[in-house]
């Protein structure tokens, strides 16, 4: 899967839900490895701007992908100083979570992992200096994640939009879609959708969408040989049925990833979501 340098302006729109608290005098600030748990995996970076405040301090939370057993939020490092300058009123949070090994860190060790980051990064918020406005982003499987954290939970915030870059959101059909992807999920899984329903009903963001879900936008390659397009468009039919806004962008030559003209598009189609959805 090809980096994402997103390179472009992400413009929110200021809401004042609360008296604002800006920490007098704060510069800019750069904390990398907390842990928000015992393992190694969970740890988070965060980027924090100067004069940040708990009023107009939005946070930008990336989620690597990897297929949920590679990869790390150092997939994301080399796009932080890009985002520092075209986000210089916000904060930016990079997570890593726990992958499966060898039947270790199984489904829903990497659900339980992001929502466990966001309680941390919650409840240090007024130490941070940042709001409540809060934007998840993912590609591929963090894509999946992010899906499943905004549709799944409404603690300990509610995101107010989520980018899907070619996520994952129905597990079954995933599985069913191509016999090698579905032999790399049994062990990730503990199992087959008929041995273990339960466990690919619980990690299936579709399952969760609800007239309550966040704003969405949802970007996938038309030659994707790993995520089926229709993972994307299951989730864009049935937020469109409940009357949640959602846009789905399409490039039909692209596989898992892209770059050139067409990331340019996707950052441009990406602002114009956020600034019109998220208040």
């Amino acid at each position: 899967m090809r980096r994402f340098i997103v390179s472009a302006c992400l413009l929110i729109v200021f809401a004042a839900c609360q008296k604002p608290f800006t920490l007098p005098g704060s510069s800019s600030s750069v904390q990398t490895d907390l842990a928000y748990g015992s393992d190694t995996k969970q740890k988070l970076d965060i980027y924090l701007p100067a004069g940040r405040s708990t009023d107009s301090t939005r946070l930008l939370v990336l989620i690597h992908g990897g297929a949920w057993t590679t990869g790390d939020k150092a997939d994301f490092s080399t796009n932080i100083t890009a985002l520092q300058q075209l986000l210089p009123n916000y904060a930016i949070a990079n997570i890593n979570y726990r992958l499966e090994a060898n039947g270790q860190n199984t489904f829903p060790a990497q659900e339980n992992d992001v929502k466990t980051a966001l309680d941390f990064i919650y409840n240090h918020r007024k130490d941070y200096g940042i709001s409540d406005k809060w934007v998840l982003l993912g590609a591929s499987a963090g894509a999946h994640l992010a899906m499943l954290q905004g549709y799944k939970y409404s603690s300990p915030v509610k995101p107010a939009a989520i980018v899907s870059f070619f996520g994952p959101s129905e597990l079954v059909a995933l599985y069913n879609s191509n016999p090698l992807i579905g032999l790399s999920m049994v062990p990730l899984l503990n199992g087959t959708p008929a041995s273990n329903p339960g466990s690919y009903q619980q990690s299936s963001p579709y399952n969760f969408i609800t007239t309550q879900s966040p704003p969405t936008i949802l970007l996938h390659g038309g030659a994707d040989p790993l995520v089926p397009v229709t993972q994307s468009t299951v989730v864009r039919d049935k937020l469109q049925s409940l009357g949640v806004t959602t846009q789905y962008v399409f490039y039909p030559n692209n596989g898992h990833g892209w770059d050139g003209a067409d990331l340019t598009d996707s950052y441009a189609r990406i602002i114009a979501f956020l600034n019109a959805n998220v208040h």
